[in-house]
């Protein structure tokens, strides 16, 4: 079934997924354990020393909210909704609803977030969902100390993988080579997107593979490197390790913002929920630009990273995205300080643990 050509991504009605002018954009085996000392160091969490104060929505003021971030939701999620609907695919926006795979029904919940109260909400769709509670005035709020108590190692987990990401600098030296890696040495058939030719075809997709230095830190995308491919990365991330190795340069590690906003769940606003969903959008563009895949039929450009001047624009994107990611980072460490605020935890350090907690 052939795919419909894209509307203008720079149109108002696509907010969050614009594309940028072409003119704005030693082989390690493992990780050395750092000291006890700064292990310790670095994993005593602190919780912003807010004064928390109870915020008191009107219901004219929490609808307009609610409302709006309905109408956001469904215009960022109208596409997927239409193919599911025809069984069409787009190899590159589907991604967001496949590997993350959230329903855009939750994406269109909105959640006023921690110590934030719905006046005259009894008969809202939030009174009803778990992890709220309605008080004998009919106002509510999120059950966050409910929530912290179901969900506290993981809640912990994600604020100590923020808070070492977000103290870490970009690094910059990838190219997106990860998407590479992984159709090395595959024939059309193997690879992971059949439907999507080769920009180089394969043997001089290999051959970038060979003579490029590969230093991809995401655990995520190297353990979808062809096993001809993983020997070639300069490191060797395992899960364990993610907490060492995340660093806001990386593509997916800002991509998985939207999965840890999921996550973290009625704590986070809504607005935020949503900015993450953007960002990630657009993040998915330039990974499938800067990838060996042939994605013009989509209006995506090429970023020709095999060449010296495409290495230099995925560098200055990857920056601006890294900058933006890292604002993001900071308002959910905020949401969740605020969590912990509204519970009195208020500067309380937390122990993160070293792997990742089942979520």
């Amino acid at each position: 079934m052939s795919t419909p050509q894209r509307p203008d991504r720079s149109s108002s009605a696509h907010a969050g997924r614009a594309v940028l002018p072409s003119s704005t954009r030693g082989r390690v085996t493992g990780v050395t354990p750092p000291s006890a000392g700064a292990t310790a160091e670095a994993h005593q969490i602190v919780t912003p020393r807010t004064r928390f104060d109870e915020i008191r929505l009107p219901a004219a003021v929490w609808q307009a909210r609610a409302r709006a971030h309905r109408e956001r939701a469904d215009a960022m999620t109208a596409g997927w909704r239409a193919r599911r609907a025809t069984g069409e695919r787009d190899e590159v926006e589907d991604f967001l609803f496949t590997y993350y795979s959230y329903r855009p029904s939750l994406l269109r919940r909105w959640h006023p977030g921690a110590g934030v109260v719905l006046k005259d909400a009894a008969g809202a769709p939030q009174a009803g969902w778990r992890w709220y509670r309605t008080d004998a005035n009919g106002d509510v709020r999120v059950d966050v100390a409910g929530w912290l108590a179901h969900r506290g190692d993981a809640i912990d987990f994600i604020a100590g993988l923020l808070a070492r990401t977000l103290a870490r600098p970009p690094r910059l030296g990838c190219s997106c080579l990860h998407e590479w890696a992984m159709v090395y040495g595959l024939d059309q058939a193997q690879q992971r997107h059949t439907r999507l030719p080769l920009r180089l075809g394969h043997a001089e997709t290999d051959r970038v593979v060979e003579r490029s230095h590969i230093v991809c830190s995401h655990y995520d995308a190297f353990r979808f490197f062809t096993p001809a491919a993983r020997p070639r990365n300069a490191l060797q991330p395992t899960r364990a390790a993610q907490p060492e190795l995340e660093q806001p340069g990386c593509l997916h590690a800002n991509m998985d913002l939207y999965k840890w906003a999921m996550k973290l769940g009625p704590i986070v606003p809504g607005e935020l929920l949503l900015d993450t969903f953007a960002l990630a959008r657009e993040l998915r563009d330039l990974d499938m630009q800067a990838s060996p895949y042939d994605v013009r039929q989509f209006g995506l450009e090429p970023v020709a990273v095999e060449t010296v001047a495409g290495r230099r624009e995925f560098a200055e994107r990857q920056q601006a995205f890294a900058d933006r990611a890292n604002t993001l980072r900071r308002r959910m460490l905020d949401a969740i300080g605020r969590a912990r605020a509204v519970v009195g935890g208020m500067g309380q350090a937390v122990s993160t643990p070293m792997s990742a907690p089942t979520m």
